[in-house]
């Protein structure tokens, strides 16, 4: 059995600990609110972009956009994958990356190269890990994501798109679902998918019902339609986002709280054992003091 001196450093530095844990969980709980507050502030705004961007390019028959065209063969992948910058938030990154994974075995067994944007410094290193190809990067986001420093890395992939170097677009993220509960969804970006999820899980078709339009175009539909649907790009990667880092704050605060209590029961647990070894010690005084009493 190990010291009472031993045992007693272990209780407080499991103390200290406990300490750290709980200021991380108060921490946490007050910047999800925060987090929940912007992401579900901008769902609404995501959806009804796309269902615009859908009603214009149908009412224009003679120009397909590119991002609405399917190729016929798939040679190139591109990839936006979202993680955290920072850890201690239980499984959240492990779960997108494990999904990540797959698919580039999936992709590589296909011989499709696949060029990568990382946005979280979690996802961008596990990247360079396993030697993927990353074109683009944004990391150190903070607390409130802004969509300049997003722009930048997404717009190196939508380009490579336009121009035909790449002939799909997958993205990687976390939803929020509720403060105990995230997923995780790969879903293809572009070209635009005629169904899709929203982040509640409700499946939505991009398509609007047929119907005759007569608009006049100002500039001309291939500019309108190029602005319209790269906003909606960027609008759901800011979302997603959005979505990553009310996850990020729920499933660390989750994970502070078990923690927490996992410290308080070790500490028991050692408070016991420490009990044990004073009255152990005790007695072995009390014995050599009997003895040398009965011996005299």
């Amino acid at each position: 059995m190990a010291g009472s001196k031993e045992i007693r450093n272990k209780i407080k530095s499991v103390q200290s600990t406990r300490k750290i844990t709980k200021a991380m969980e108060m921490v946490s709980a007050a910047k999800m609110k925060r987090a929940q507050d912007r992401m579900r502030a901008s769902r609404p705004y995501v959806i009804r972009a796309l269902q615009i961007a859908m009603h214009v390019a149908k009412a224009n028959t003679e120009y397909r956009h590119p991002f609405l065209v399917k190729r016929a063969s798939v040679k190139r992948i591109g990839a936006i994958v979202i993680t955290t910058d920072k850890g201690l938030c239980g499984g959240l990154n492990t779960n997108v990356l494990r999904v990540l994974l797959q698919a580039h075995k999936g992709w590589r067994a296909k011989n499709l190269d696949v060029d990568y944007v990382a946005i979280g410094a979690k996802g961008l290193g596990f990247l360079n890990r396993m030697g993927a190809t990353v074109v683009a990067s944004a990391v150190q986001l903070g607390d409130r994501p802004h969509l300049d420093k997003l722009i930048g890395p997404v717009k190196a992939l939508v380009d490579k798109y336009i121009a035909g170097e790449i002939d799909e677009m997958h993205i990687f993220a976390t939803v929020f679902i509720n403060t105990m509960k995230q997923e995780v969804r790969h879903s293809v970006m572009l070209p635009i998918p005629d169904r899709f999820l929203t982040p509640t899980g409700e499946e939505r078709t991009a398509q609007t019902q047929q119907g005759s339009w007569d608009y006049l175009y100002e500039p001309d539909a291939k500019e309108l339609l190029d602005g319209v649907l790269r906003r909606y790009i960027e609008a759901l990667i800011f979302q997603m986002v959005n979505e990553n880092m009310a996850s990020e704050q729920s499933a660390r605060m989750v994970a502070m709280k078990a923690a927490s209590d996992n410290a308080g029961t070790i500490i028991d647990e050692l408070q016991l054992i420490y009990n044990k070894s004073r009255q152990a010690a005790i007695t072995k005084e009390l014995a050599e003091i009997v003895g040398g009493a009965a011996a005299v």
